[in-house]
Formats: structure tokens, sequence, C-alpha cells
């Protein structure tokens, strides 16, 4: 048995905070309208000189430095986003640059839209299991402020931007993440259009096909994931899962049939942030206190692609 822990977290969010009552001004809509069909009630846009690089700065720094990790020890950094500066180079790449990593540290970016940062963990278990340096730091980042159409009001309000960054070190003696992943190919019911397409590269939905496939796969996710580690869902001490709407959470959740009070979320005030949903919840529980060491944190992305994952992460002791 070989595997990755959870050391530590970082997050960031932009400074600038769109309410509901912002967005009233600018579609026809209304704040009971959106928290009504979503439970969102603001969102984080980047301004002035954020951009997607220094919220990864920023959640990165604060994971290493919670850690108590050099730079100079991390084999691994994956970035999973969809919504980078630059089309190359890698965000990765940057963060080795300003972060100090050594040259021969594996870096990309990986895109499985709102599954991302789960892919990254799995991925980064894989890489260290080869790794000179056994520490890897696994960001799920977004700038979705970028891709929307702020005349379409059915997409619009639904998302924000924001970065999460897990600190993970692999050991012989550590646990499996026992990661689930896949997809259902699909570039019809949630797409951006890529460069020199010949239409605006936002985001496009169709929020009913999404809610089908979101209620569907999430369930079914975890629950392969907790059979593959060999535990109930009941030994799960905390689900953080995929802000995408809270109606697709309330329904998943009630067909676990899990404890609601194990699965509370943040997007009431962060929206859908994509890849940086889930890293951005697990800072903020760990934060607060509702993530200690030795708990089994049970993640799940869905999204885009369509693609879902799911992976047990055990937050190492001392």
């Amino acid at each position: 048995m070989s595997g990755i822990k959870l050391l530590a977290t970082g997050s960031a969010l932009p400074q600038h905070v769109i309410t509901n009552q912002d967005f009233e001004k600018i579609v026809d809509t209304s704040d009971e309208w959106i928290r009504t069909r979503t439970g969102i009630g603001a969102r984080h846009h980047c301004s002035g000189e954020e951009c997607h690089t220094s919220l990864c700065l920023d959640a990165a720094r604060k994971a290493l430095e919670l850690g108590g990790i050099d730079p100079q020890q991390i084999g691994v950094c994956l970035v999973a986003t969809l919504t980078q500066d630059h089309l190359t180079p890698a965000t990765a790449c940057v963060l080795q640059k300003e972060l100090g990593f050594q040259e021969d540290t594996i870096c990309f970016d990986l895109n499985a839209a709102c599954s991302g940062f789960v892919y990254a963990l799995h991925t980064a278990e894989c890489l260290l299991a080869a790794a000179k340096r056994k520490y890897a730091l696994v960001l799920g980042a977004e700038v979705l402020s970028r891709v929307m159409d702020l005349t379409d009001r059915s997409t619009c309000v639904l998302f924000g931007d924001g970065a999460g960054a897990a600190l993970v070190q692999w050991r012989e003696d550590y646990p499996s993440i026992h990661a689930v992943l896949g997809c259902r190919g699909n570039d019809r019911v949630l797409t951006i259009p890529g460069v020199n397409k010949g239409e605006p590269s936002v985001i496009h939905m169709e929020g009913q096909d999404v809610f089908r496939f979101a209620v569907e796969a999430l369930p079914r996710c975890a629950r392969e994931v907790a059979e593959k580690a060999g535990i109930t869902l009941d030994q799960v001490d905390r689900f953080v899962l995929h802000q995408a709407n809270q109606r697709i959470i309330n329904f998943a959740v009630k067909k676990l049939g899990v404890d609601p009070a194990k699965c509370t979320g943040n997007i009431e005030h962060t929206a859908n942030t994509s890849a940086a949903s889930v890293p951005i919840l697990l800072d903020e529980l760990v934060q607060n206190g509702d993530v200690k060491p030795g708990d089994k944190v049970l993640c799940v992305g869905f999204g885009g692609g369509l693609t879902w994952a799911g992976a047990l992460l055990e937050v190492a002791q001392g």
C-alpha cells in the first residue's frame, strides 16, 4: 500500500464581491430567483492587478507556509484549470519560477473542468511514486469571470473566481486515495468555444441536462470510492463536494443517505468556481476546524466533459 495524505491547504478569493443585487442591475434577474434555484448569494471576481496567476501564488504560499515545507522539497506541481492566464506557459511552470521549485520539478496544468482538482490529486499520487521528492502542490484555480456572457442570465450569475491549493506527501505506508475517474464525452451541454472558432469564448450550458447528469454521477462516484476503499459512507468524516448548485448537492446527499451536516458547503459566498471549488471548500473546512488531522475526506467533482472524479483523502496527523 502506498499513497498520499493531506498536509496543508490554502486558498485565495479576489477582493471584489459581486452580489445578487449587483446582477439585478445588469440582467433580468433577482436575488430570490438566484438563491432559490442555485443557493448562491455572492461571488468574487478578479479586478485590478488580480489574475489567475496571482490567485495561485497566494493559495500556494499559504499551503507551503502552513505545511512548513521548503519549496525545494516539492517534486510535483499541478494546476487544474480551464482559465489560465496563458495558453502557454502553463501556470504550474510560472509557479515553479515564482516559488523557487527545483528545475526538475514536474509541472503542468490539466483540464478536466470541475472535476479537475480531483483528477490532479490522483495524477500527483501516481507521479510522486516515481519522483525524487515526495511532496506535491496540487491546485485548482479559475477566473471564470473572463468567460462569462453578461447578457445570459442563466449562466452569468452562477460563476466566480478563486484558487485553492493542497500540499500532499507520498509515502509507502500511506493509503491510496482510491480515486474513481471517468467521463461521458459531451461537447454540447457544457462548453466554451476555443480560440478562433468564430464564436465568443464564453460559457454555454444546458442547465437541465447538466442537472440530470450531476445528480446521477455525484452519488454514484462517491459510493464507488467508498467501495474501492473498503469502507462505508458512514465512516467518512467529511464530504467535500463540487459547489455547482445547492439543489444538485441536496439531491445527491439525499440519494447517498448520509448526514447533511457532513456535506455543508460554501456556494452561498463563492458560487461555482469549477476546478477551484473543491480545494477552496477544503481549505475553509480545514481553517474552521471542521476537517481535522486523521479525518477521512471524500472529495467529488463533476462537470464539463462530462467528467466525474472522486477520491478519499486522509489528513496527516501532526
